[in-house]
């Protein structure tokens, strides 16, 4: 089901842990399958990364992804770094199963929000924490899949007939 890059950073993930005093912080979870994820940067004058961590509560696809996103990351420039896609983790990791390819979001979502909140303590901005949103994103011709059983479903389905699961995020 994994590939060895995948299985190299799940049994041996790189960059694990908490930066002290972080120029910036990012964190999402995936309330569909209850992956967690912080990512810590620090960053020098040169605006370059100089140092990313983090800490995953999930799947061997997400501490893979997490330590796959902090090698890219390490050692860019921030706008170099911002550019970085949840396609070019899922990449970089030879692919991922087409049930898990979600937790490449969140590596990509967390580094983009840790970038945002290292911008915005640079301005002095003050932000209200951004709510992720899980979101279907597709190449050409590629279809949706449960996250559960990996059946295809409609893109904008919020209940699996095959394995009887609610898909969508309750508000509360």
């Amino acid at each position: 089901m994994y590939n060895q890059v995948v299985m190299d950073h799940f049994k041996n993930p790189r960059n694990v842990g908490v930066i002290e005093d972080p120029d910036g912080v990012g964190e999402v979870g995936n309330p569909l399958c209850g992956d967690m994820m912080t990512i810590y940067l620090k960053v020098d004058e040169d605006e370059r990364i100089s140092d990313i961590k983090f800490q995953t509560f999930g799947c061997g696809s997400a501490i893979a992804v997490s330590s796959m996103l902090t090698e890219l990351a390490k050692g860019k420039t921030i706008e170099e770094a911002r550019h970085i896609t949840n396609k070019d983790v899922a990449d970089a990791l030879e692919g991922l199963p087409k049930n898990k390819m979600h937790c490449s979001n969140l590596g990509a979502d967390a580094l983009h929000m840790a970038i945002q909140n290292y911008k915005d303590k640079k301005t002095g901005v003050a932000r209200k924490p951004e709510q992720r949103q899980e979101k279907h994103e597709h190449a050409d011709g590629e279809t949706c899949h449960c996250p559960y059983c990996d059946v295809e479903i409609s893109s904008d389905a919020e209940f699996c007939e095959a394995c009887q699961r609610k898909l969508t995020e309750e508000e509360h």
